[in-house]
């Protein structure tokens, strides 16, 4: 008898295609909030048995030779790699097809829409996206770190019912977008995420080259981000920039260009010419003198 689509609480049934660090994390997310988990189907069935071992109550695990094996769930959520999610929304709707309808599909690519799952829609699942803001670098903190976080959510009608539900259930918070904006959606998120790593890698190595060892640039750097995320957290950008640019500093800038060019640090003078300007906008808007910032530009264009 073919597994139900609802738990007695009333709560949907899950099965997970993906059993990555989000895909593990999200679904450990909703079993500690009574969803029941179902399945999780990996590329290697290994894989799946890994990650099944981390829930109390073990789900099925699959390979993704095995979807004939899929338990009717009521949600499915595809944590593939973007690359494949159009892949593995064409093999599921093959194998699903004469399963009930009415079921929901749910992708968690930031940057595709639910477009990308339609050979689904096709055979009568309803579609759509939920991509938490958060960033899992293991599947059980970040199990935790998915509770009370924002997702964005995007798809047809009754997924996005779906969505909003698992959010609410999951003490989040959610927004939506049309799908033509996530991959610019995604972008930002990339700039406000993984860029921001990017950038603090470029200041270690500054710090390096002040004689600091790697692992003590990055210990001193962190009160320095908390700080900096702490002021966003009460006020906007414009009134959260502090030090050199924010008080239009001429002498001060001078000199750390002058240094950037003298060590041959190339894309840390790029990264700060490109970000200076974004701190003068910031700079502008918060009051600083105007005359002093637009000598800083005339300086950042030498």
């Amino acid at each position: 008898m073919p597994k139900q689509a609802a738990t007695p609480g009333g709560k949907l049934t899950v099965s997970l295609v993906g059993a990555g660090r989000l895909g593990t994390a999200l679904a450990l997310a909703l079993a500690s909030r009574g969803y029941e988990i179902q399945a999780v189907v990996a590329r290697r069935v290994a894989a799946a048995r890994k990650a099944a071992r981390l829930f109390d109550k073990q789900p099925m695990a699959l390979s993704e030779k095995q979807l004939d094996r899929l338990p009717q769930s009521g949600l499915i959520l595809i944590a593939t790699p973007d690359d494949i999610i159009s892949t593995t929304a064409r093999s599921l709707a093959a194998t699903l097809r004469h399963a009930p309808s009415g079921r929901t599909a749910l992708h968690t690519s930031g940057a595709l829409s639910s477009k990308v799952l339609s050979p689904l829609a096709e055979a009568g699942f309803h579609v759509g996206s939920i991509h938490p803001l958060v960033s899992v670098s293991d599947p059980e903190s970040g199990a935790a770190g998915l509770r009370e976080a924002f997702y964005c959510l995007e798809g047809d009608r009754a997924a996005l019912r779906v969505a909003r539900s698992v959010v609410r259930d999951l003490g989040g918070r959610s927004f939506s977008i049309h799908a033509r904006n996530k991959a610019l959606y995604h972008a930002a998120a990339v700039m406000a995420s993984g860029h921001i790593v990017a950038l603090i890698d470029i200041a270690m190595e500054m710090l390096a080259r002040c004689g600091l060892d790697r692992r003590d640039a990055q210990r001193v750097l962190l009160p320095l981000i908390k700080s900096t995320v702490n002021n966003l957290s009460i006020s906007d950008p414009a009134h959260a920039l502090t030090g050199t640019f924010a008080r239009g500093d001429l002498a001060t800038v001078k000199r750390q260009l002058a240094a950037l060019n003298a060590e041959d640090l190339g894309e840390a003078l790029g990264a700060y010419k490109l970000l200076g300007y974004r701190s003068l906008q910031l700079a502008r808007k918060s009051g600083a003198p105007q005359a002093l910032l637009k000598k800083i530009a005339d300086t950042l264009e030498d």
